[in-house]
């Protein structure tokens, strides 16, 4: 993948080219910008009201979560606003998942701001494709490694 970033920004860093390079397509992550335009012209009303799936503040749209946690929910979106769609009321299984994922991310947050060994292991211990002290102390270790030219208290 990282080689084809950079193909592509040698590609792009030629000013005549004006159509989409091939490689673009190898990538991945098509429909992006043709969602991103859909969305703007919602916001522009140029389209009329659109329904998106958006990132927004939760103010209750996940009445589980905090009002101040950022979720990514279908959202009605047209000039005068972006407002989420009723949502069903999620199971246990669900609302498990979303608060697993909420934890780790609220500990990543505090982590990136604060800095820390410890902090960033237990990011990583409340991610739930780690959840084994034995692996999140191995990729903490191999994270901050990696990163250590990046971090001014690691």
């Amino acid at each position: 993948m990282a080689e084809i970033e950079r193909e592509l920004l040698e590609l792009y860093a030629d000013e005549s080219l004006d159509e989409k390079p091939p490689l673009l397509a190898r990538r991945g992550g098509a429909g992006y910008s043709e969602a991103a335009v859909e969305l703007i012209a919602s916001l522009l009303g140029s389209a009329g009201r659109g329904r998106h799936v958006v990132n927004l503040r939760n103010d209750g749209a996940l009445p589980f979560l905090p009002d101040d946690f950022v979720v990514e929910v279908p959202a009605v979106v047209e000039p005068d606003g972006v407002r989420p769609v009723e949502l069903p009321q999620l199971g246990p299984l669900e609302r498990g998942l979303v608060t697993h994922v909420s934890a780790y991310e609220e500990l990543a947050l505090d982590a990136a701001l604060r800095g820390g060994r410890e902090r960033v292991f237990r990011a990583l211990l409340a991610h739930p494709l780690v959840g084994q002290a034995e692996v999140a102390d191995d990729l903490t270790d191999r994270m901050l490694a990696a990163n250590k030219g990046y971090l001014n208290w690691a």
